[in-house]
């Protein structure tokens, strides 16, 4: 399940030279489909399946990658390898004609200890299910 962003990019290639499928590590953003953790969560995913992730967005969404990386990086979960920056024309739907996007791709990479970290908040989840539970019994 992932999520995209709509949007027609002009004479987009992939790395190949060619318009064909998309990678299978790249999650394209969008700031008005799905919440944040849910990106944070299907990066968390897509490392732990491929070892990188590459987030991309087009204009507005570009914030919501940044804080994304940021929220993977500074728990300990992921490295910057590379961070991309370019303009894309994109056709208008609304008034017919060419406009030019900012876009981003930021590769991340598994830290060291991603899989401890991953493992232990895994562990800790059930817990606090548990402990909310309780707390809900305790004040009824």
């Amino acid at each position: 399940m992932e999520a995209v962003a709509v949007a027609v990019v002009a004479g987009a290639k992939n790395e190949h030279g060619s318009n064909g499928s998309q990678k299978k590590n790249r999650i394209q953003v969008s700031n008005t489909k799905k919440p944040l953790f849910f990106y944070v969560n299907l990066a968390k995913r897509y490392m732990r399946q491929h070892n990188e992730v590459e987030l991309s967005a087009l204009g507005m969404a570009i914030a919501t990658v940044v804080t994304i990386s940021e929220i993977l990086k500074n728990n300990g979960l992921a490295i910057e390898k590379k961070i991309l920056t370019s303009t894309v024309d994109m056709k208008d739907e609304a008034k017919g004609r060419l406009v030019q996007k900012a876009k981003i791709e930021i590769l991340l990479g598994k830290t060291e200890n991603f899989d401890n970290l991953v493992a232990t908040a895994a562990a800790t989840v059930p817990e606090l299910a548990v402990d909310d539970k309780k707390e809900e019994k305790e004040n009824v």
